[in-house]
C-alpha cells in the first residue's frame, strides 16, 4: 500500500467498517459518530486524545470513541500504517449490554485508552478484522467482539483531565445538541448562549473548555460527519456539500482533506468498493 493511501475494505459483519490506512498526513482535530479501534501496524504517531497527548507505536492498540476529540502526526519522516475498525455505536452498546447482564462491565461503554501496548488484545483485534473483510464466521466474531470489549475498557485511566472527569455541563449539552441536531443550520454564538443560558462569551469559553473545540470547529466536525454520511448513502458530492451546510464543494473538499487525509471523491470511491 503506497504512502498516503486509505483503503477502506468490504466488511462482511453488519456495522464494522474496516479502513486499512498509511500515510505520513498530519490530520486536524476532528470527531467520528463511531467507536474505532485498531493497530498500528507499522511507524509512529503522536496525537491528542480525550485524555491528553498520547503516543503509539508498532503494535499498539489505538482507540477512538464517538464524538471524541483527536488529531495525529506522524513521528519522524516514515509514513505510519494501521487497520482500523469502526464499529457502529449500536453494535457496541447491545455487545456491552450483554456483558452488562454477565457481571462483566457496566452498560454505559467507552474505551479507556487511546493508545496502549496490549499485544494480546491487539491479536484479538487484528482478528476480527480479518474476520471482517473474509468469508462470515458469525460465533468466531461475536466471541471476538466480546473479549475485545472486556479487554479494551479497563480500568479507568488515572489520567483523565479535570474537564473529562467533570463532563460536559447541562448548559453547554443544549448548545452542543442545537448543533447535532442541525449541523447544517446557520447558527449563531447568540443562538448558543440562549440555549446555554449564559452570555455569548460565557457560552464560547465554556462550550470550548468542554468540549475541546470552538462552537465554529465543532459546527465544521458535525457538518464533516454529516457528509461520509451522505457520501455513503451515494449522495453527489455537490448535494451533499449543500446538505451538510457547506458553502459549496470545494469549501467541503478543503476541509475534508483536512480532516481526514482523502478527498470526499476518494472516500465516495471507497465506499463504493466496500
Amino acid at each position: 500500500m503506497p504512502s498516503g493511501q486509505f483503503q477502506m475494505q468490504r466488511s462482511v459483519l453488519a456495522g464494522v467498517q474496516a479502513v486499512a490506512a498509511r500515510s505520513r498526513h498530519a490530520f486536524a482535530r476532528h470527531t467520528h459518530d463511531q467507536f474505532g479501534i485498531g493497530v498500528m501496524r507499522q511507524g509512529a504517531q503522536v496525537s491528542h486524545s480525550g485524555r491528553g497527548q498520547v503516543t503509539a507505536g508498532p503494535g499498539h492498540v489505538i482507540t477512538v470513541n464517538p464524538g471524541e476529540v483527536h488529531d495525529g502526526a506522524p513521528i519522524g519522516d516514515t509514513p505510519r500504517a494501521w487497520q482500523m475498525l469502526y464499529l457502529d455505536p449500536d453494535v457496541v452498546m447491545d455487545a456491552a449490554g450483554q456483558l452488562a447482564e454477565a457481571g462483566g462491565l457496566a452498560a454505559a461503554y467507552e474505551f479507556v485508552y487511546p493508545a496502549r501496548d496490549q499485544p494480546h488484545l491487539a491479536r484479538d483485534v487484528l482478528r476480527l478484522y480479518a474476520h471482517a473483510i473474509g468469508s462470515p464466521a458469525p460465533l468466531a466474531s461475536d466471541a471476538l467482539l466480546l473479549r475485545i470489549l472486556m479487554q479494551a475498557h479497563g480500568e479507568r485511566a488515572p489520567e483523565l483531565t479535570p474537564d473529562a472527569r467533570a463532563g460536559v455541563p447541562a448548559c453547554i449539552r443544549h448548545a452542543r445538541d442545537l448543533i447535532d441536531d442541525t449541523p447544517a443550520a446557520v447558527l449563531s454564538l447568540a443562538d448558543l448562549a440562549a440555549a446555554s443560558g449564559l452570555s455569548r462569551y460565557q457560552a464560547l469559553r465554556a462550550f470550548t473548555r468542554a468540549t475541546g473545540m470552538t462552537p465554529h470547529a465543532y459546527q465544521i466536525q458535525r457538518r464533516l460527519l454529516l457528509a461520509r454520511q451522505l457520501i455513503r448513502r451515494g449522495m453527489t458530492l455537490a448535494d451533499v456539500a449543500a446538505a451538510s451546510g457547506f458553502a459549496d464543494q470545494s469549501h467541503m473538499t478543503r476541509l475534508f482533506a483536512r480532516a481526514y487525509g482523502v478527498s470526499p471523491g476518494h472516500y465516495a470511491s471507497a465506499a463504493r468498493a466496500a
